[in-house]
């Protein structure tokens, strides 16, 4: 994995604003590791690709990552302080084979869900349909006494039981962070989406940046090209010399 230059980082930010969560994740993949196809990228397990983007995200931010969570019980802003290592699960050893889950007779066959999955998904627009849809992505086969069974057949329970063995062999791909509330004491376990807070990152940054640039060639008369080869330590000079 390479670490994204400012020119490299912009031209991902670009080109990745319109696309769906999952499309942005791949886009910012695909430029740190260009020795990996986008085929390749696409088929990675969902905790696989999220320790990708944390190690990525590190390597351009650092490794520490701040935000607010609001209390559901009394609305009170919760501040967040934690290291990239902190959220880092271990892998599976067979996070990326076939697996299996068992419940009320019936045995269901399956893989976990990889970033083309969570694509086609979102291309359907059915939020609603969507966890259906992508569990019947990731089925291989389903059984009931050796008979086998559809997918639309299969009970909730089931499909509960393989949502289950899904997160307990890709840790990785549903982080939760234990919060307590500091004003009234409610406790509650909030979801950590790493695409979400990397992207809004990358995007306050890129305007930032782009800023910087608007000034500077506003001063200067330079170009975009020039003023991006520059080192943040540099470009924070010139501003400072043109009341930036």
């Amino acid at each position: 994995m390479n670490a994204l230059s400012t020119s490299k980082l912009l031209r991902v930010w670009e080109r990745a604003l319109g696309e769906v969560p999952a499309g942005r994740s791949l886009a910012l993949l695909a430029a740190a590791c260009p020795e990996m196809s986008p085929e390749e990228l696409a088929s990675l397990s969902v905790g696989r690709r999220d320790r990708m983007l944390l190690a990525l995200r590190e390597r351009t931010f650092g490794p520490r990552l701040v935000g607010l969570a609001p209390c559901g019980a009394c609305g009170e802003g919760l501040e967040l302080s934690f290291d990239v290592a902190d959220i880092s699960a271990g892998q599976a050893a067979e996070a990326e084979g076939e697996l299996t889950a068992e419940a009320d007779g019936y045995e269901v066959r399956f893989r976990l869900p990889n970033g083309g999955d969570l694509l086609a998904v979102a291309a359907r627009g059915d939020a609603e349909g969507g966890r259906q849809h992508l569990l019947a992505r990731c089925l291989l086969r389903a059984a009931r006494g050796g008979a086998p069974v559809a997918f639309e057949e299969l009970p909730d329970g089931v499909l509960d039981a393989v949502e289950s063995r899904m997160a307990e062999a890709d840790p990785q791909a549903d982080v939760r962070l234990a919060l307590t509330c500091p004003a009234c004491g409610h406790r509650w376990l909030a979801t950590f989406d790493v695409v979400s807070y990397f992207w809004s990152e990358v995007n306050a940054w890129a305007y930032r940046v782009l800023g910087e640039v608007h000034r500077l060639a506003s001063a200067y008369g330079w170009r975009e090209e020039d003023i991006l080869a520059m080192s943040p330590w540099r470009r924070h000079v010139y501003l400072e010399m043109v009341g930036g």
